[in-house]
């Protein structure tokens, strides 16, 4: 029934018009303006007037700035219940600046080959304009509802770190849109830090008198060894504790006849256990640390590290009887299909909206090799996110 009266409202061809364009538009972390612009645009041609929607200023507490905050809009209900709450990020990875979306067979893809597609997060984001539509053209009963278009995501989740939780109208349930399959729940996420290294050894000229300098590439590189030989960088598992740890970034030197004086390096550590990862950061910190204590120069000098770190965001794990995924696992079900609980390494904007008090479930809208230029979108499970998704919006489960 929520196949037809969805068709009847939204048809598939115009969800996959929607998307495709979303798609099309760039729009990478802190360049989201024209996305959010897609979406007031079309939500207000069915109806809506602009003071429907509110904006935090979540943008202006990120390092790149940006030129939006997130986006809510909330819709009064029109049967009691609870306020439930859609949510989707709206920006995309470099990668898929210039996506060119077309449909092939049972996907869409990019004709462009060099960029990825923007599936992740244009799927979910498509996912809550769609069923916002189908609200407003329907006239469906609903309970109160709150949908939410978050910022930069992709940076560390930046934007729901700063979300104005006052804006969303208390939610008790919460469901987040991004991912691979529409019957996956992922209930629980890792936590990360993020770590910058500032490594600092002693110029001298490489050729004439390289014994008075003191190379901070060669300190980076024994600590990274270090870390590799001892098992604390990439996958790091400890007896019954296990994460993940990355030196991503290393930026120094200017010439090779100069000892290079000066590294600049960025780093994470992941777990779901907040301790162990804390250890992680500390082993990444020490290994540095000792390698500054094994290289002098002819005067005795040694070289310096600064290390930094900071929680990207906190790890959680959702109860299976947690009202939000009771609620999204008997919706899959309705839909004909046995939802899968599940756990990611990678981070979520369901992290930091659970660690601001509204437990949130994330399922997933037909995304496939996010973040390359592989990306695609599997349109029967973003059709099948869409029917799943009004459901939870009117709470039409066993109907």
């Amino acid at each position: 029934m929520t196949k037809r009266v969805l068709n009847k409202l939204v048809s598939d061809a115009e969800a996959l018009r929607l998307v495709t364009q979303m798609m099309a538009i760039p729009g990478r972390s802190g360049e989201e303006g024209a996305v959010q612009e897609f979406i007031v645009d079309h939500l207000r041609k069915a109806g809506l007037a602009k003071t429907a929607f509110s904006w935090d200023n979540a943008h202006k507490h990120s390092p790149i700035g940006g030129q939006v905050g997130n986006m809510a809009l909330k819709l009064p209900g029109t049967v009691r219940g609870p306020r439930r709450m859609l949510s989707a990020h709206t920006d995309t990875v470099p990668v898929c600046l210039g996506s060119r979306p077309v449909r092939k067979g049972d996907h869409i893809r990019s004709a462009n080959p060099n960029t990825g597609l923007g599936g992740d997060d244009r799927s979910g984001t498509a996912v809550l304009l769609c069923t916002a539509l189908a609200l407003l053209r329907g006239k469906l009963p609903h309970p109160p509802l709150t949908f939410l278009w978050t910022v930069q995501e992709e940076r560390g989740l930046s934007g729901v770190c700063h979300l104005k939780v006052g804006m969303l109208g208390k939610p008790r349930l919460a469901f987040n849109f991004d991912g691979g399959s529409a019957t996956k729940l992922t209930v629980g996420a890792t936590g990360a830090y993020r770590l910058s290294i500032d490594v600092r050894g002693i110029a001298s000229h490489a050729g004439g008198a390289p014994a008075e300098g003191v190379s901070a590439i060669a300190i980076a590189s024994l600590a990274i060894a270090n870390l590799v030989n001892n098992g604390w960088h990439g996958q790091v598992t400890k007896g019954r504790h296990s994460g993940t740890s990355n030196v991503g970034v290393i930026h120094g030197g200017e010439a090779t006849n100069v000892v290079t004086n000066h590294v600049e390096i960025r780093a994470e550590a992941r777990s779901h256990d907040p301790k162990f990862r804390r250890r992680i950061v500390r082993e990444i910190g020490q290994a540095f640390k000792r390698a500054v204590g094994t290289l002098a120069n002819t005067a005795g000098r040694h070289g310096k590290v600064r290390v930094v770190s900071k929680m990207d965001y906190e790890s959680f794990h959702l109860s299976p009887k947690e009202p939000c995924v009771m609620a999204a696992s008997e919706a899959v079900r309705a839909e004909g299909h046995e939802p899968e609980l599940a756990l990611t390494n990678g981070g979520l904007d369901a992290n930091w909206v659970t660690a601001h008090g509204i437990p949130t479930v994330t399922l997933g809208c037909g995304q496939e090799n996010i973040h390359c230029v592989e990306e695609a979108l599997d349109i029967a499970q973003f059709q099948l996110a869409r029917r799943i998704a009004l459901r939870l919006a009117t709470d039409w489960v066993s109907q």
